[in-house]
Parts: structure tokens; sequence; C-alpha cells
């Protein structure tokens, strides 16, 4: 297995992160500085990240309702609560992108890093879907249709998206993306204005069952559906 990919299944950092440790000569193999991320290890050999050894550990995921106010990190130097303090586990669990604080719903949380860079990857166009209640609150379709065709943000045109207004002032909008705050600025860019946005699905999962604050281990039929998820040409 390639090095930065034996870091990422431990858990240490996702696979492209993963890549710059191993370039920065911060790994060990059986003692030697290995700087080459496609070096090729196995369970038997001694890796070591910062003189630290690494062994693979059993790998979770995690759905989490994320509640508003908590920030979408593992810690927070300005105190905050963040999703990790949610969930009840014994490993190190990194969440698989980012929701905005005031933003709530479905994020997962992980421990394997392979896993959260296919979901995050732009490559594999995993979508997640969002509802955003807005104002004002009458949303025109030109404006659907300026969302689903993509809009001009200041990072540049949006990909084509899917939108419909589920009632008044509620649109829900399935991307692939994952620019930050990318719903709300695309909103914004069609002249409304977000007022309270929830991740109601990612990839197949959908947020079902859980309250506010609420977080189940995810089975092992539902992280293969993730694995699987995105367009069936991606890599």
């Amino acid at each position: 297995m390639r090095l930065a990919k034996f870091l990422a299944h431990a858990g240490v950092a996702s696979r492209r992160a993963a890549e710059g440790i191993v370039a920065a000569g911060r790994v060990t193999v059986d003692a030697a500085v290995v700087t080459d991320p496609a070096h090729d290890v196995d369970d038997t050999r001694d890796v070591r990240v910062d003189g630290e050894p690494v062994a693979a550990e059993p790998r979770e995921v995690w759905a989490l309702n994320k509640p508003a106010g908590v920030v979408s990190t593992a810690s927070d130097t300005h105190g905050r609560p963040t999703v990790v303090e949610l969930v009840e586990s014994e490993q190190r669990l990194y969440p698989v992108g980012r929701l905005d604080a005031e933003s709530t719903g479905l994020i997962l949380l992980t421990n394997d890093g392979g896993l959260a860079d296919r979901l995050t990857h732009p490559r594999y166009e995993v979508e997640k879907t969002y509802r955003a209640r807005v104002l004002p609150q009458a949303v025109p379709e030109q404006a659907l249709r300026s969302l689903r065709d993509g809009v001009d943000l200041d990072d540049g045109r949006t990909s084509p998206a899917r939108a419909r207004q589920v009632e008044p002032g509620l649109i829900e909008l399935t991307i692939h993306e994952g620019r930050k705050r990318q719903v709300r600025r695309m909103c914004e860019a069609v002249g409304h204005r977000v007022i309270e946005l929830e991740r109601i699905a990612f990839g197949p999962l959908r947020l079902e069952g859980l309250d506010p604050g609420g977080a189940r281990r995810l089975s092992a039929a539902e992280v293969e559906r993730l694995r699987k998820s995105g367009p069936a040409h991606a890599p």
C-alpha cells in the first residue's frame, strides 16, 4: 500500500494532507526517513510520524445533526463547542468538510482519511442537499433557473445545481461543490439572503431520525454506499 494511503487509512490525515506530511520528511519507515508518498508499506512495517508510531485503527463513520453555534472542527481556540465533542467515540474523529457555525444539519465525522478525501474531492462530485430559508420570501422562477444553470461568484462560476422552491421562502438546493459558504453566496447572488440553512443530505445519506445534537455510527452498508457515491465514471 502507498505510504500516503496507509497514513490516511490510519486516520492521520486525508490522503492529500498525508502526502504533504511525507514530503516534509516527518515520516519514518523502519527508522529510515521516507519522503516519497508512493513508498510501499504494509502492516508489518514500523511507520512513525514525528516519532509517534502509526497503526491502523478501527475505522468509524458517524452522522451528526449539527446544532447552530457548534463549529465544524476537532478543536477550537476560542472555546466554542465542536462537532467532535458531540460524538461518543474513542477514536480520533475529524469532520468531513464543514458547515459554518450558524448552519445546522447533517455532517459526517470519521477517522478514515481515504473516505474523507473521497467524499470531499471535487472530482468525485458527491452531492450535498440543503434547505435554505430566505428573504424576500417570493423566489421567482428566474432566480431558480439561475441557481440551476450556475451563478457567478467572486471565486468563479458555480457548477449546475438542482434547485426548487419547497414553499414560499424555502429553497432546496443540491450541489456537488464545497466552496466556503457557497449556498449562502449563491442565494445572495440571485437576490435572496439566507436566514436559516440546513443540510439534509450528504450523498445517499439523509438527515433522518436524529434530533439536533444527536449522532449515530453508520452501518457497514451505509459506509459502502458513501464510498460508491458520485458519478459512475469517477475513479
